[in-house]
């Protein structure tokens, strides 16, 4: 196992893949990970919070509303089910903004 005694022994990886394959044969020194900050459980948010969880639900689409989100998706490099979310989310405040319910 060689030991790394500095970052900039670390190169660059293409995927992280490769990154796997390289540390499986190296390992930090104990200096390199004296420089690392511990991540407290007291509540410090060192981490972003962890993200909603999402429940799936079955929306049935025909294939020409399908084509068109799918390549409109695709023009703003997202995936369609996030496009999807993002569209039921906008037209869903809009509507409470109708009603009054948001400011």
């Amino acid at each position: 196992m060689t030991t790394v005694t500095s970052w900039s022994d670390v190169p660059q990886f293409a995927s992280e893949a490769e990154e796997a394959e390289w540390w499986a044969t190296h390992e930090p020194s104990a200096e390199l990970l004296a420089g690392f900050q511990r991540v407290s459980d007291d509540g410090d948010d060192w981490l972003p919070p962890a993200r909603p969880r999402t429940r799936p639900v079955a929306v049935r689409f025909d294939e020409s509303t399908l084509n068109r989100i799918r390549s409109l998706a695709a023009r703003r490099h997202k995936g369609y089910q996030t496009l999807l979310k993002e569209f039921v989310m906008e037209r869903l405040y809009e509507e409470e903004k109708r009603e009054g319910l948001v400011g």
